[in-house]
C-alpha cells in the first residue's frame, strides 16, 4: 500500500466532559453496526496541514468506538508539488497555469497509486483533489470494481473553480459512492453521485493546538518571540496565499495602530509562498516587519509550533482571517474555541463561522476591519461576550465528536442501517 500514518493516543472517554453522557452513548449507538469495519482515510500530507492534524485525531477515535480505521498518504514526487499547488488556485478559481502535461502528470501519479492499492476496506475515504483519480484509475486497470464503498471528501470551495480543471476532476469524483463537502454552498450542481453529504470541519479541543495552557506558558512563549504579554495583540494564522490576503491584515494592524499606538500583529504562514503573487506578499510584510518591531511574520514550517500557535491565539485580543475567498477558516474555529472575538473577511465559509455582532465581525476591507479592531480593544465587556458566544458556537458544531458523529452516520448510510433520529439514539 502507501506510508502509514502514525496516530496520537484518543479515546472516545475522553471527550465525556465535552459531550456528556448523552453525546458519548449517542456515538457509540452509531458505531456499534460498524463494529470492525476496515476504513482507510487517503491524503496527501501526514503532518501539518488543517486536514491531516484533523485527520490524526479522528483515526484513533474511530478506532476506540470499534471501527479498524487507517490514515495513509499517497506516493507523489518532485514534479507533482506544483501540479499539486496549481490544481488548488484553479479549483479555488485564481487564473493559475494549468497546462495538458499537468493534467497528465496528475493523472500519471493516481494510475500509479491506484496500482499501488492492494487491500480490501469496507470504506475508503478520498481526502481532497489529489488522490481523486485512485478510485477510476482501478477501474480502468482491473476493469472491475475495488471492494468497499469509497468517499471522496472534498474540503475545498469548488464555487468558482475553473472550468477545465473541474471537467478534469469531475469525471473523476463521480465514479464515488458518496461525495461530502464542507458547506452546501461549496456542492457542486454539475455533480452526479448516488449520495451526498455536508460534513463541516472541526476541531480537536485536546489537540496540541486548543489544549489548555498554563498562563505562565503562554507568556513564555511570547516572550521568546520579543513579544510583549502585556499589550494589545491581534493575530492571523492561516497559509500564506492569495486567498488569505496577508497584506490586508498588515494593513488593518497598520490603520488600528494610528488610534492604539501599543498594538502589536503577529502573522503566522502556515504553508510558505508557493508562487510569485504570495511570494512578493511575504516580502512586502518582511520588510514591514523589519521596520516595525510590532509586526511578527513568523512561519509554522520553520519557527513555530502547535503549542506556540495555541499560545498566540490564547493571548491575542482579536484574532483574524482576512480571506478574499476561501473554505472554513478551521483557525478561527480555534480561535472561537479559546474565547477570542474574531474580524473576518465577508467571504467563502466565513459568514458561516461568524455571527456579525455576535461572536465577532464580518468586514469587507482593511479599513473596516481596523475600526472593528478598535472597537473590540476600547469595549472589554463586548469583546468577553463575544469571545463566550465564539466558544460555545465551536463546541456545539464544530469538534471532532461531531465530525465522528457525521462520517458514522455516512458509513450507516453507505451500509444501508438505518440512522436513529436527530437528538434521540436509538440501540440499532
Amino acid at each position: 500500500m502507501y506510508g502509514h500514518v502514525p496516530t496520537i493516543s484518543r479515546t472516545i472517554e475522553q471527550y465525556r466532559d465535552l459531550i456528556g453522557d448523552a453525546g458519548l452513548q449517542e456515538i457509540r449507538d452509531l458505531a456499534r453496526p460498524l463494529t470492525g469495519a476496515r476504513v482507510l482515510h487517503l491524503n496527501i500530507a501526514p503532518f501539518g496541514t488543517i486536514v491531516s492534524d484533523l485527520l490524526g485525531s479522528l483515526v484513533p477515535l474511530m478506532n476506540s468506538v470499534g471501527l479498524s480505521a487507517d490514515l495513509q498518504v499517497i506516493r507523489v514526487a518532485a514534479d507533482f508539488q506544483h501540479v499539486n499547488s496549481a490544481m488548488y488556485d484553479a479549483l479555488g478559481g485564481a487564473d493559475a497555469e494549468w497546462t495538458p502535461e499537468m493534467a497528465n502528470t496528475w493523472l500519471k501519479y493516481n494510475a500509479m497509486n491506484a496500482r499501488l492499492f492492494d487491500r480490501d476496506y469496507d470504506f475508503v475515504v478520498i481526502h481532497d483533489p489529489q488522490p481523486a483519480g485512485i478510485l477510476s484509475a482501478k477501474l480502468e486497470q482491473s476493469g472491475q470494481r475495488p471492494a468497499g464503498k469509497w468517499i471522496w471528501h472534498c474540503h475545498l470551495d469548488l464555487g468558482d473553480a475553473r472550468p477545465e480543471v473541474w471537467d478534469l476532476l469531475r469525471r473523476h469524483v463521480e465514479h464515488h459512492d458518496a461525495i461530502a463537502f464542507s458547506a452546501a454552498e461549496y456542492a457542486r450542481p454539475d455533480i452526479q453521485t448516488p449520495l451526498e453529504r455536508i460534513i463541516p470541519p472541526a476541531i480537536d479541543p485536546l489537540g496540541p493546538r486548543n489544549a489548555e495552557l498554563p498562563r505562565q506558558v503562554t507568556s513564555q512563549v511570547l516572550h521568546q518571540h520579543g513579544i510583549d504579554d502585556q499589550r494589545p495583540l491581534i493575530c492571523q494564522i492561516a497559509r500564506f496565499d492569495r486567498w488569505n490576503d496577508p497584506v490586508g491584515a498588515a494593513e488593518a494592524y497598520r490603520l488600528a495602530k494610528q488610534s492604539c499606538p501599543e498594538l502589536q500583529l503577529i502573522l503566522v504562514a502556515t504553508v510558505e509562498p508557493e508562487d510569485d503573487l504570495s511570494w512578493s506578499q511575504w516580502q512586502q510584510i518582511a520588510q514591514r516587519s523589519r521596520e516595525d518591531r510590532d509586526l511578527h511574520l513568523l512561519s509554522s514550517i520553520r519557527e513555530v509550533g502547535n503549542t506556540e500557535m495555541n499560545a498566540f491565539q490564547r493571548a491575542a485580543d482579536v484574532c483574524l482571517q482576512m480571506s478574499v475567498k476561501k473554505g472554513f477558516a478551521v483557525t478561527l474555529l480555534e480561535a472561537m474555541w479559546k474565547g477570542r472575538p474574531v474580524v473576518g473577511g465577508r467571504s467563502g465559509a466565513l459568514p458561516l463561522q461568524i455571527v456579525d455582532g455576535l461572536n465577532g465581525y464580518l468586514v469587507a476591507n482593511s479599513q473596516e476591519s481596523a475600526r472593528r479592531i478598535e472597537h473590540v480593544l476600547t469595549e472589554p465587556e463586548s469583546a468577553r461576550e463575544m469571545g463566550e458566544a465564539g466558544h460555545r458556537l465551536a463546541g456545539e458544531r464544530y469538534t471532532v465528536t461531531s465530525y465522528l458523529r457525521d462520517y458514522l452516520a455516512l458509513f450507516r448510510d453507505l451500509a444501508g442501517v438505518q440512522n436513529p433520529p436527530t437528538g434521540d439514539p436509538q440501540k440499532p
